[in-house]
């Protein structure tokens, strides 16, 4: 498998990249790495950290997109950046999948504009699985998509159950749409069309109907479907709240064990580990014709390796042709 590793991605780079890139060459030796980004720069981080491997190389690529840049300006003022040179190597199937901790915006925009997508999908969207009271979930979309249409949420059911239950191994995976309220009448004109919608689909033995935000985590369904700019405040909300309790809790609750300290900390680290990004290492921007694992921006070594090897299972367990399959199974 070769991945192009925007190498210029997030707020540290390139250094977590350039370690993440080694540490998963050093783990899979059937993997090829193209570092995109400042060829200079990039030589010399390789040089400096001694790897000597062949299955690394560098992609030059003159500009790079701010973490605070508008994207749709940011492509036209930087046409060789390193995200857009990255999907033009996946583009021409130079690569099989691209990874970037780099502006989500942009990494979404540059997708967009290669129209890279599988048969039969009208909007590509992110993915995030999420720890619940009853295992992990899937959330969709949580940023590529701010105006969505309820064919688009549609297939998001779709392409979110397929990952549910080939990713998170659940069998038979809950479809809900996350709204203000379980009634059938709730929601604005959107999310009542797309309820209705939903019920009258080839889905709609699936879907449980509406799901307020409580239940997310609750687990009341196994996928919740969403539009965009509502998907991204749910993820940024909930990586807050859950870094406030558990920092919170672990403060009181240490202070008040004394002795047993340490069975408490670790306790609490595993408990971390389920809402740290680096764990997960990328959300897959499902229904492209190729791999897409976008980061976080504050990517470390560990999320960069951890997403790599995200794409590569990802691959092995062939989802783009099981998503296609499905979609052509239920049409709405």
């Amino acid at each position: 498998m070769r991945i192009a590793l925007d190498a210029m991605g997030g707020d540290d780079a390139p250094q977590p990249n350039v370690d993440g890139a080694i540490a998963a060459l050093e783990q899979h030796a059937d993997l090829e790495i193209a570092l995109v980004g400042d060829q200079a720069v990039l030589d010399g981080l390789l040089n400096a950290s001694g790897y000597s491997g062949e299955r690394i190389s560098v992609v030059h690529a003159e500009d790079v997109v701010g973490m605070d840049e508008k994207p749709t300006d940011a492509m036209r003022k930087k046409p060789n950046n390193s995200i857009a040179v990255s999907w033009k190597l996946m583009a021409s199937k130079e690569v099989d999948a691209v990874v970037s901790a780099g502006n989500t915006g942009a990494v979404v925009a540059s997708g967009l504009r290669t129209r890279l997508f599988l048969k039969g999908v009208k909007r590509p969207g992110i993915a995030v699985a999420l720890p619940t009271l009853k295992g992990r979930s899937v959330l969709m979309d949580v940023g590529a998509n701010p105006a969505a249409r309820s064919e688009h949420l549609f297939q998001y059911g779709v392409m979110g159950a397929v990952y549910a239950r080939e990713v998170l191994d659940i069998p038979n995976p809950r479809i809900g749409l996350m709204n203000i309220g379980s009634e059938d009448s709730k929601g604005n004109d959107l999310y009542r069309e797309t309820h209705n919608f939903l019920n009258a689909s080839s889905l709609k033995d699936s879907y449980i109907g509406n799901i307020e935000g409580r239940g997310l985590y609750q687990g009341d369904a196994d996928v919740l479907i969403c539009e965009g700019f509502v998907g991204n405040v749910v993820l940024k909300v909930s990586e807050g709240m859950a870094d406030f309790m558990i920092k919170s809790a672990a403060k009181h609750v240490l202070e008040a064990l004394g002795a047993e300290k340490e069975a408490a900390q670790a306790a609490f680290g595993s408990l971390a580990k389920q809402f740290q990004h680096n764990e997960e290492g990328g959300a897959p921007l499902l229904g492209i014709d190729g791999i897409c694992m976008i980061c976080h921006g504050s990517s470390d070594s560990r999320s960069i390796l951890n997403a790599l090897k995200r794409a590569i299972s990802f691959r092995n367990k062939n989802l783009n042709a099981q998503i296609v399959a499905e979609l052509l199974a239920n049409k709405p």
